[in-house]
Formats: structure tokens, sequence, C-alpha cells
């Protein structure tokens, strides 16, 4: 059992899937904006529904992937490329967590469940073919990427909105620097299995430059909250220093161009999310 569970880890991404959780529950909370509203209930099958429809979505990436992963270090000791787990075997799981998790998350509204379909079928064969084709696999993947704030929202809200809008837009930009802080400090190993997701699809000034320019945009954006009246003065001075820091990583990484500044800038973008949504959450209850 316990070796089982370490491939299912590995099989979902644990890490990547807690994040996707953890955004699609904090909008969840977003949308309600009053403690009292909250039908706790729903909130507990959105993390149960968002953890399998994001388990499957990362079983099927793996089962595509699963050649191409044996020739990175970072992928290699997965469970498909290791010989730990089979190709049928991984298959059933995804496909259980895919239509119990779209159960759950339809359970709550139809347009949450749609979402969650779109996002898996968008992940795992639309973003993944593309991972070798370009960076333009980057935009791609950014759209499904998004897509955790927006289900969380609906989940709660029953409708796309406005609001909806700003927190999916929020996240779509966040993800070009953070994919691109990624792909800079692993290269070396994607290009193993022809994985080209920098800008220029290497490591130049160029590719740093394109990743500034979206940090830089990354400001605005996240004063959309404010700006459509969502957000008070706590957000706007969370969302500006939270940006400015961003700006400054990714401004480092233009001008050193190494992998140690990829690193803080990748490490930021892990922060960055979490620390605005959290803020937000709270400061709409407080108004």
């Amino acid at each position: 059992m316990k070796e089982f569970l370490s491939d299912f880890k590995k099989l979902i991404k644990l890490r990547l899937t807690f994040l996707v959780v953890f955004s699609a529950s904090i909008c969840f909370l977003i949308a309600k904006e009053n403690w009292e509203t909250i039908n706790w209930q729903n909130w507990i099958k959105l993390i149960i529904g968002g953890f399998l429809v994001t388990g499957a979505a990362n079983g099927f990436n793996e089962i595509i992937e699963k050649d191409l992963d044996k020739l990175m270090s970072r992928t290699a000791d997965r469970p498909l490329p290791s010989g730990s787990m089979t190709t049928g075997q991984a298959l059933v799981l995804s496909l259980f967590m895919g239509i119990f998790g779209t159960y759950l998350l339809g359970s709550l509204n139809l347009t949450t469940g749609i979402l969650s379909v779109f996002s898996i079928l968008f992940y795992a064969f639309i973003y993944t073919p593309l991972k070798r084709v370009g960076s333009v696999a980057v935009f791609m993947g950014a759209i499904p990427g998004a897509l955790p704030p927006l289900i969380g929202y609906v989940a709660a809200h029953g409708k796309i909105d406005t609001f909806a809008l700003v927190l999916f837009a929020i996240q779509f930009v966040w993800q070009f620097p953070h994919f691109w802080a990624i792909a800079w400090v692993l290269d070396d190993d994607y290009k193993k299995a022809g994985f080209r997701l920098l800008p220029t699809q290497k490591r130049d000034r160029t590719s740093a430059i394109i990743t500034l320019l979206f940090a830089i945009l990354l400001l605005p954006v996240s004063l959309l909250p404010t700006y459509f009246g969502f957000g008070g003065i706590v957000i706007t001075g969370v969302s500006v220093i939270c940006s400015l820091v961003f700006i400054y990583q990714a401004l480092m990484l233009t001008i050193k161009m190494d992998i140690k500044s990829a690193k803080s800038l990748m490490y930021g973008s892990f922060f960055y999310l979490p620390i605005v949504q959290i803020v937000l959450l709270f400061d709409l209850i407080k108004k």
C-alpha cells in the first residue's frame, strides 16, 4: 500500500494538484464574500472534485508522455517510465478520477461540470502534445491552468461574471513568468525530451526580456479587482508590492541570465498567487 500511495502521488503530481485545489477553494470563498452564506458541504465537494479532476488530467498527461519521461532525470522515477505502474492501471485510475470528479463538480452546477471536463481535455490532449512544438504550448497551457479560480468561483456563484473573469485573468498572466522560470531552470532536462517552452526555445536575453514583460503586465492586471470595485486598499497595496517583487526577480533574470535568478523567480511565483488570493479573500470579508 505504501508503494502504491507513493506511485499515486507521483502520477497525480501531488504538489501541483494541491496548488490547483487551493486556488479553486479560495476563489469559492471569494465568490461568497461572507462566511455566513458559505455552503461548506459544497466547498468540500469542490475540494474533492477538484482534486480528482486535476489528478485525472495529470494522469492522462503522464500516460501520453511516459516514453518522454524516461528521457528526463526529473521524471524518470515516475510510476509509468519506471515500470512500477502499468499504462492500464494509470488509465483506469485517471478515468475513475475524471468521471467521479466531474460528477461531483457537476453536482454543484452545470457550468462547473463543463469547465472541469474542458480543463481535463485541454490540458491532456492539447497542451501536452504542444510541449514539443514550441512556446505556443505555454499560451495553451495557461488556459486550463487559469481555470481553477474560475471553477471555484462558478461553483459558489453559479455563473461567470466580471469578477470571475478578473480572477481568471490574474492567474492566466501569472502563469507566463511562472512557466518560463521553470522552463529556464529545467531547460537542459526538457531538451532531452524535445520540450521547447522558452519564448525563443533557449536561454537567451530575448527569453528573459519576454518573461520580464509579462511580469510587468501582471501589475496592472493584479489591480483589476480594485478597478472594478471588488477589492479595497489592502489588496491594492499587497498586489502592488507582490508585483514589484515579481518584476524585480524577473529583472534580475534579464540582467544575470543564470539559473539562480530563474529559481528565485520560480519560487517567487509559488508565493505570489496564494498571497494575493488570500489577501483578496480577507479584504472582501472585511468590507
